[in-house]
């Protein structure tokens, strides 16, 4: 059996934080904003600390686990 939950984990955080898709921090004239597909340098490393982050407290603190197949 494979073990599927960090790839699960990584791919959905990284669709979810994808910078500009659904909220960008910091913004281009807020702090916040939503939905507006631009992006900038600061709002990447934002972006990357904040996914590095839940990726170690996903996998490493909680420890998630998916097996698929026989």
């Amino acid at each position: 059996m494979s073990d599927w939950g960090p790839v699960f984990i990584a791919v959905v955080l990284f669709i979810l934080l994808t910078p500009g898709l659904l909220i960008q921090i910091p913004g281009k004239s807020r702090f916040v904003e939503f939905g507006n597909f631009q992006t900038s340098g600061v709002s990447i490393l934002v972006h990357s600390i904040i996914y590095f982050t839940l990726i170690c407290i996903f996998l490493l603190a909680i420890g998630v686990h998916m097996y698929v197949g026989s």
